[in-house]
């Protein structure tokens, strides 16, 4: 993938997150800037979405630790131990509100 797909890939996919969170009407506030897009539960925890464009990776930064993405076959997989990008993001998002939150892919 070019580093001009990625960007948009990831774009596309940050606008996803934020549409959910919002459509859904969970307790977060996405805050987007450059490369990363923040997102703030109601009670302060921050869960950070970042793009990583010379590696192309995505990562997440949440309480649980820090994990890094790369694309295989249309889904993005850790690099540690091969989980799918949304499934961490759900248990984070989860994790800092206390509710079911369920983002689906793309």
């Amino acid at each position: 993938m070019t580093e001009s797909e990625f960007i948009r890939l990831s774009e596309a996919l940050f606008q996803h997150i934020e549409d959910q969170i919002d459509e859904n009407g969970w307790d977060f506030d996405c805050l987007p800037s450059g490369n990363v897009l923040a997102i703030e539960a109601g009670n302060g925890t921050q869960i950070i979405v970042n793009r990583h464009t010379p590696n192309q990776e995505l990562w997440i930064a949440a309480k649980s630790g820090g994990y890094h993405f790369i694309e295989e076959n249309g889904t993005w997989r850790s690099t540690r131990d091969g989980s799918e990008f949304f499934a961490v993001l759900n248990t984070a998002l989860s994790e800092a509100t206390g509710e079911t939150v369920t983002i689906s892919g793309l």
